[in-house]
């Protein structure tokens, strides 16, 4: 069986290979940015990191990885983009294949992890907060990415 044929990584093997002290990295994949969050060493609070400008795909990688390398990451939570039915769309292919890509630049393991409203959650946030549009679109998908591995977070807690 090929890397491209395994079946996805389920929480309980993330958590399982993950060592104390070791963070954990959400992203965000948008079509012209990644959000980055990264969770505190007790894998207890996300934060949002940063948005990266999507290049290229080996230069959105190279960024991803040095931000990585900053802390001890012991995993990434990608966003699934998951239709409110249950069913996956071109963006979960899209989504998947940048996994498989990812794969072959980085031995972290990568977990998918389900997003649906996370986008609308942290925008609903910044509305809260009075945040102009300008600064909203600035910083959304970072939130987004903080949303998303929160959701990761509180469920690695009930394990």
């Amino acid at each position: 069986m090929n890397k491209s044929t395994l079946p996805d990584l389920t929480i309980f093997e993330l958590n399982a290979m993950l060592k104390p002290g070791e963070r954990l990295m959400g992203l965000d994949l948008g079509t012209k940015t990644i959000g980055v969050a990264m969770s505190d060493s007790t894998r207890s609070i996300a934060t949002a990191r940063e948005t990266v400008i999507r290049r290229k795909f080996s230069l959105d990688v190279a960024r991803l990885l040095e931000i990585a390398a900053e802390e001890p990451v012991g995993g990434i939570v990608l966003g699934m983009p998951i239709n409110m039915n249950g069913t996956e769309g071109p963006r979960a292919q899209s989504t998947r294949a940048f996994k498989r890509n990812l794969g072959q630049f980085t031995s972290l393991p990568v977990l998918l992890w389900d997003e649906r409203l996370s986008t609308a959650a942290a925008n609903r946030t910044l509305l809260e907060a009075d945040s102009s549009r300008a600064r909203r679109a600035q910083v959304i998908d970072k939130i987004a990415a903080a949303y998303i591995l929160q959701g990761l977070l509180d469920r690695l807690k009930g394990l």
